[in-house]
C-alpha cells in the first residue's frame, strides 16, 4: 500500500492486466480482492481517495435490511444476512454484533415486528446473530434509557452488524495488494481505449500529483464507480442513457449521552418512509438516514436543510433529551448509487438495492447498485460474469472464508487502536521506536502521531483529509476537533512525504474548507 512503489510497478511492467478496475469504493475494492485472490493480474484506479464518496459515509451497519423484507425482497435480505455473517467471521476487528431495540406502541406492532424479525433471523440460517424477542416495557426502557416512555407498550430486541466502512475498505485493499494487485488513488481514468474490433482493451489514466500519463492495457475493464458510473459509460458510448438515480442520505453525530448504553434504536416508520437508526459508534451516536433524490452526484454532497430538520424533529419525538442544532458534532452526507427507477417507481425507497451488471457491446463491464454488506458477493458475481462473457476458464472464489488484512478475534473496544487489528502491534512499536510518535494529538478523539505516520507509510494517505476522514474517523466524529488538529497532522505528513511549509498550509486550508461543510451553522 505504498503509492510510489505502485506507480513504479506500472512504469516498468508491460502494463497488460487481466482486470482494470475503475473506482476505489466498496464495489471496486471487492472486485480487486476477488480477482487477485483468483490469480488474475489486477489493477485498481481511483480518481480521488479510496472510499472517498459513498463508501465512507454509510450508516456503519452490516445488515440484511429489515425494510426490504417488508417490501417482499426476500432474496436480497437472505443474501445480505449471509454476507453479514461472513463479514463478521472474516473481519472481526472491524465488524461486530450490535443489539437493536424497536420501541412498540400497541399490541399489533409487538406482534408484527416480533414475527417479522423472527423470519429475518431464520433467513440468516447458521449466520444468525441472535434470536429476536419481544421484551417488556421495563426492559425496553432499560436498554433505551433516554427514550420517551409515555406511549411505549413494549419493545422488540434484535441483532444486526456494525462496522467501520472506510477501515474495511483500506484493509480489503491491503489484502488485494498482498495477493498481487496494484491499487492507486488519485489516478483518474481520462479515456477508454479500444482495439480495431471496437472491443475495449485498456484505459488512459493520469497521476494527478505529477501529471504523468499512463496507457494501461487489459482484457477486462470494469466500471465500478458508483454514482459516477454514467461518466464512464459515456466515455464508452457518448449517447448512453443514464443508468443511475442517486439518492442522498445524511447522518448527524451526537454525544453518546443522548442514548447511553450499548443498544441502538431503530424507528421503522418515519415521515419519508425510511427506517431511522440511532447507533452507538466509537463513543458517539450516529443518527440517520434520509432519502432524498439528487440530480447531480458530487464527491462532497451537502446536507439539505429539510433533511437536517427531519432527523432532529424525528428524534425529538422519541428521546427525552431533545437534540438541537448546537448538539451536532458532525454531519455527513452520502449518495446511494441506485439503479435508475422504472416509471412506476416514484420514490427512491421503492428502487431495489440489488446490484446489477451490464455488459456493453464493446465489453465494458458496469456494476451498479448493491451495498457494503454484499460487496463480496457483488465482486464474486462480477468476476463470474467476466469469465463467462470472455469465455475464460472458470475459477473458484475463495473469499467466502478469506480473512481480511488485520484479522483479529480478540478486540478490546476501549483500545484506541482496536480497529487496526493486528496492525495495532506495529503502531505501538512505532511509538516506542521513533521519537515523537507517541505524541497525543487529541484527547477527545485519541489520535496519536504514529497513526498519522502509519496512514502515510502503509495506507496510501496523501492528504490531511485522507487521514482525518478515512484512515481515522475524526472528521465524522467531531468536525471541530478535526479542524483544530489539522495543522499538526499536516506537519507530520509533510515530514513523511518530504513536503514544504507551503504544502502544509495548502493542506490545512483545503481541509478546513471541506470540514466546514460537516458543521451546522
Amino acid at each position: 500500500m505504498q503509492r510510489d512503489k505502485a506507480i513504479e510497478r506500472i512504469r516498468v511492467s508491460n502494463k497488460n492486466y487481466d482486470f482494470i478496475i475503475i473506482g476505489g469504493g466498496a464495489t471496486g475494492i471487492g472486485i480487486a480482492l476477488e480477482a487477485a485472490t483468483r490469480g488474475y493480474k489486477t489493477i485498481l484506479l481511483e480518481k480521488s481517495d479510496f472510499t472517498k464518496s459513498t463508501s465512507s459515509k454509510s450508516t456503519k451497519l452490516v445488515h440484511g435490511g429489515v425494510r426490504y423484507l417488508a417490501q417482499g425482497d426476500v432474496a436480497l435480505v437472505r443474501e445480505a444476512c449471509i454476507e453479514r455473517g461472513r463479514l463478521l467471521r472474516n473481519a472481526p476487528h472491524l465488524v461486530k454484533k450490535q443489539p437493536f431495540v424497536i420501541p412498540t406502541f400497541n399490541w399489533f406492532d409487538e406482534l408484527l415486528y416480533t414475527v417479522g424479525l423472527t423470519f429475518y433471523d431464520l433467513l440468516a440460517g447458521k449466520y444468525s446473530l441472535g434470536r429476536s424477542i419481544r421484551i417488556s416495557k421495563k426492559k425496553a426502557i432499560s436498554n433505551l434509557p433516554t427514550i420517551q416512555i409515555d406511549k411505549i407498550t413494549a419493545g422488540v430486541l434484535y441483532h444486526d452488524g456494525q462496522f467501520d466502512d472506510s477501515r474495511l475498505g483500506i484493509n480489503a485493499i491491503q489484502s488485494a495488494v498482498e495477493n498481487g494487485a496494484i491499487a492507486i488513488n488519485y489516478m483518474p481514468v481520462r479515456r477508454i481505449l479500444k482495439g480495431s474490433d471496437g472491443v475495449i482493451n485498456g484505459v488512459e489514466a493520469t497521476d494527478t500529483e505529477t501529471g504523468e500519463e499512463f496507457k494501461l492495457y487489459g482484457k477486462a475493464v470494469i466500471n465500478s464507480t458508483g454514482v459516477f458510473a454514467d461518466d464512464i459509460l459515456q466515455m464508452d458510448n457518448s449517447s448512453k442513457q443514464k443508468t443511475i438515480r442517486p439518492s442522498q442520505g445524511i447522518h448527524l453525530v451526537f454525544d453518546k449521552s443522548f442514548l447511553p448504553g450499548n443498544c441502538a434504536l431503530m424507528i421503522p416508520k418515519t415521515d419519508d418512509g425510511r427506517v431511522l437508526f440511532a447507533v452507538p459508534w466509537y463513543g458517539k451516536l450516529i443518527v440517520g438516514t434520509t432519502d432524498t433524490p439528487i440530480d447531480t452526484p458530487n464527491l462532497e454532497p451537502i446536507a439539505l436543510e429539510d433533511e437536517i430538520e427531519f432527523i432532529l424533529n424525528t428524534m425529538s419525538k422519541y428521546l427525552i433529551k431533545n437534540p438541537s442544532r448546537n448538539d451536532v458534532l458532525s454531519i455527513f452526507a452520502g449518495l446511494r448509487p441506485l439503479a435508475a427507477a422504472k416509471k412506476e417507481e416514484k420514490k427512491t425507497k421503492e428502487i431495489s438495492r440489488s446490484h446489477k451488471i451490464y455488459v456493453s457491446e464493446s465489453h465494458l463491464f458496469t456494476i451498479i447498485g448493491g451495498k457494503w454488506t454484499t460487496f463480496r458477493r457483488m465482486a464474486q458475481d462480477l468476476v463470474d460474469k467476466v469469465e463467462k462473457t470472455k469465455r475464460w476458464t472458470k475459477t473458484t472464489s475463495i473469499t467466502k472464508d478469506f480473512r481480511i488484512h488485520g484479522y483479529k478475534t480478540e478486540v478490546e473496544e476501549t483500545n484506541p487502536f482496536c480497529f487496526y487489528g493486528t496492525d495495532s502491534d506495529y503502531i505501538c512499536q512505532l511509538m516506542k521506536d521513533e521519537q515523537g510518535m507517541d505524541q497525543l494529538l487529541s484527547n477527545r478523539i485519541s489520535l496519536y502521531a504514529a497513526q498519522v505516520a502509519w496512514a502515510v507509510r502503509e495506507e496510501m494517505a496523501r492528504t490531511v483529509e485522507d487521514v482525518l476522514s478515512r484512515r481515522v474517523r475524526c472528521l465524522l466524529l467531531d468536525a471541530r476537533e478535526a479542524m483544530l488538529i489539522a495543522p499538526k497532522v499536516a506537519e507530520i505528513m509533510a515530514k513523511e512525504l518530504s513536503k514544504n511549509e507551503s504544502w502544509q498550509k495548502q493542506q490545512v486550508d483545503d481541509f478546513v474548507n471541506i470540514a466546514s461543510k460537516y458543521l451546522l451553522r
